[in-house]
């Protein structure tokens, strides 16, 4: 048993499924609002630097998917201070277990980090209207 820091947005029905697939491995999941969060650049860069730079936005956020925002057009400083002006854009959840920080949810790494498979594999991110994914296929022990 493992106990994982997991910031969520409230009210997001994948990260839901995602903690409950994590409890249901026998962890402590311990949640926080991503929306609300107050972080620095170097501590939000540490749950993001596994990733590549445009990998650290949510590619289902609104003003993404409407092009607004491109992630090809930030430097890794300005992507920082994009991300912590306005949060909904990063990928969730941001978590960390026993030091390991991690951007999304990857099975594979999450498994390796809690190194027990996880019954429920969900795809990684939300839906622009927020609604959960379903299962898309289960876990191999």
């Amino acid at each position: 048993m493992k106990l994982i820091l997991f910031y969520e947005k409230p009210g997001c029905s994948t990260n839901a499924k995602q903690k409950k697939s994590l409890k249901d491995a026998g962890h402590i999941v311990i949640t926080r609002n991503l929306l609300q969060m107050e972080m620095s650049k170097e501590e939000l860069f540490s749950y993001l630097k596994e990733r590549s730079l445009q990998e650290w936005f949510n590619p289902n956020a609104p003003k993404i998917k409407n092009g607004q925002i491109d992630p090809k057009d930030f430097s890794q400083e300005e992507a920082l201070s994009l991300l912590l002006r306005e949060p909904i854009l990063i990928r969730r959840p941001l978590m960390s277990v026993h030091g390991h920080r991690m951007c999304g949810f990857d099975h594979k790494e999450i498994e390796n980090v809690l190194g027990v498979p996880l019954q429920d594999r969900f795809q990684e991110s939300c839906t622009l209207s927020n609604q959960c994914l379903t299962p898309i296929s289960p876990a191999t022990p």
